[in-house]
């Protein structure tokens, strides 16, 4: 049995990926600039020794598209046989730059002669507890420019699930599979959820696109970070990610957790005390 080589394996839906592979038995090569195997998108020499002898991909493409189709490309050569690609719910309609690795590379495993699936993805429910929304909820203040345009938040658990099954030859070449989570929530219905399961109010308010960037600049954050997201409040302002989505149930033949559950099983851990 060929190895499976798990990209981006430090990250959020990696390192999720990489135990459920080796739970259910199979080998994997567990790569990234700090992983077990070392994978630099930037230092193409990292990238033979990252795929001899793999025979399937999971692909967490890089914000800049430009290494991605040398690396699949590479790939194949080397014998990978299987692409699972992570992207963006209805990423061929979003422009303006916005999730370019992701377009490319879902290009790529297309115009390759492997087998490719493909997740596209809504926000997910650990954006709220690992990184982009953590400190806001933290502080009580969750400021977004989003509107009341409700969004299917997905559990990040379940894209781990629906990347395995596809990596072990279950779901149908050659498809894409977008995933969402049961049930359409505004933020401001996200934020009081998790301020019930939290024991303390978490407060949302609405901000103009002008006055989101301004806060984000104001933290310091870079701005090709304030651009992208600008752009993906746009795309959920335009309602393009409001949608419920089945790929969960075609991939895994159940229902997707809801943010209610999550909510709960997050809260006892203590992260937003």
């Amino acid at each position: 049995m060929k190895e499976i080589l798990v990209l981006g394996a430090t990250g959020k839906t990696g390192r999720r990926v990489v135990p459920q592979l080796r739970a259910k038995g199979h080998e994997v090569r567990a790569a990234s600039r700090s992983g077990e195997t070392l994978f630099d998108w930037t230092r193409p020499e990292t990238w033979a020794p990252a795929v001899a002898g793999a025979g399937a991909v999971y692909l967490v493409a890089p914000d800049d598209p430009a290494p991605i189709h040398a690396f699949v490309r590479q790939a194949e050569q080397a014998g990978v046989g299987r692409f699972v690609v992570l992207s963006g719910r209805n990423m061929d309609k979003v422009t303006n730059g916005f999730g370019e690795g992701m377009k490319t590379a879902e290009a790529a495993v297309r115009e390759s002669g492997a087998e490719w699936t493909i997740i596209r993805a809504n926000n997910f429910h650990q954006n709220f507890s690992e990184d982009l929304w953590l400190e806001p909820v933290r502080q009580g203040r969750l400021a977004l420019p989003v509107g009341a345009m409700p969004e299917p938040f997905i559990d990040v658990e379940d894209v781990a699930a629906v990347a395995v099954e596809l990596l072990t030859g279950g779901g149908e070449p050659g498809q894409v599979y977008e995933v969402s989570g049961p049930e359409r929530l505004t933020f401001a219905e996200a934020a009081e959820i998790i301020g019930a399961a939290a024991g303390r109010p978490i407060r949302f308010e609405e901000l103009t696109p002008e006055a989101y960037r301004a806060e984000l600049t104001a933290l310091g954050y870079p701005e090709e970070v304030v651009s992208a997201l600008d752009t993906m409040f746009a795309l959920l302002r335009a309602g393009l990610v409001t949608g419920l989505a089945d790929g969960v149930q075609k991939a895994l033949g159940r229902e997707p957790a809801g943010l209610r559950d999550y909510a709960r099983r997050t809260a006892a851990t203590g992260v937003w005390s």
